[in-house]
């Protein structure tokens, strides 16, 4: 597979281009290209380029509003709702962030809700401007429903992944951000393009069999994570990500038959904590405990590799699929 090297402000322009043209306000394309190139930044596929065709798909197919206007709504002092106006999460993350952070400091504790949204985006950029307001931070979202429940035999759960992040000095912060199913199913379909096989316990089959083939287990569904320890932890990502706010399930948003390859519609919920209410600096309260792990050899924090990806691609740039760089620029050229 041939490859094309792309600065993130090229990757930036060519993903604008692509939307705009295809019936993206300014606003909503920005904050969709703003997550694409930070993915693509982080060496994050999965969640950068590869996921603009299927933005421009839910907008052209009318299931998504490309010039969604996200209304916020305060419910309580700490309780914030944004309606997304079915547009795209990240803009209407961007819309209530401001108003998140303020009510998590007046507060001490604070929680927003994003309904109304379509999301593809990996939860760490979510929370990367929380923690930069030295806040500690959680984060669900309902993800495709692809995943069978631990000792089951078909897809109920979404991949649901959940995320959690720690301000620390210099930057860096302590973030992770994973699937509640054995891995993202991006993962699987990336795989499943270049012909890979998945590693034993990922997938099962239609037929409910353990598979190592990627194809095979698209067309029937991921696992859990842990077992039965992965299962109920993606239950509680499908209750307060989705019935708690107001939102559907994963697998109610399956029944739909969405067919364009684009963001499933689905929810998404904040908790935020301002460790100065305790009293604490989170910077500095967490480094003794930080220093200690990294004393172990072998031991290396949730980002790290993201944060070393990212400084070379600020430098050296990014490889790109010439393939995928081409269907991009005709979106592009072609609306």
């Amino acid at each position: 597979m041939t490859s094309i090297n792309l600065s993130l402000d090229r990757i930036r322009s060519i993903t604008m281009l692509a939307l705009t043209r295809n019936g993206f306000s300014d606003k909503q394309a920005r904050a969709v290209a703003d997550v694409v190139t930070r993915a693509e930044a982080d060496g994050c596929q999965s969640h950068g380029l590869y996921r603009v065709p299927g933005y421009v798909a839910a907008v052209r197919s009318g299931r998504a509003n490309g010039a969604a206007e996200p209304q916020v709504n305060m419910r309580a002092p700490g309780v914030i709702y944004v309606d997304g106006d079915r547009g795209f999460a990240p803009a209407a993350f961007e819309a209530a962030r401001t108003a998140l952070v303020s009510a998590a400091r007046q507060n001490g504790i604070a929680a927003l809700a994003c309904g109304n949204t379509h999301h593809f985006s990996a939860l760490w950029a979510d929370l990367e401007p929380l923690i930069a307001a030295d806040l500690v931070a959680w984060c669900y979202v309902v993800g495709q429903c692809a995943v069978a429940p631990h000792g089951g035999v078909r897809r109920l759960l979404g991949t649901n992944p959940v995320a959690f992040g720690w301000p620390r000095p210099e930057g860096g912060a302590f973030i992770f951000d994973f699937a509640t199913s054995a891995a993202a199913r991006g993962e699987v379909e990336l795989r499943n393009q270049a012909g890979e096989q998945l590693p034993e316990g990922w997938a099962i089959d239609s037929e409910g069999n353990p598979t190592v083939h990627a194809g095979s287990a698209l067309g029937g569904a991921l696992l859990p994570f842990g077992g039965h320890k992965g299962s109920a932890l993606s239950m509680m990502v499908e209750l307060i990500a989705g019935p708690l706010i107001g939102e559907r399930t994963s697998g109610q948003v399956a029944r739909l038959d969405i067919s364009d390859g684009g963001p499933p519609p689905g929810g998404e919920l904040f908790v935020v904590i301002d460790p100065g209410v305790f009293g604490v600096d989170a910077r500095e309260a967490g480094e003794g405990f930080f220093a200690e792990a990294l004393s172990q050899p072998g031991v290396r924090l949730p980002s790290q590799r993201r944060y070393e990806t990212r400084k070379r691609s600020e430098a050296d740039g990014v490889e790109v699929s010439s393939a995928l760089l081409q269907k991009i620029e005709m979106l592009g050229h072609d609306a």
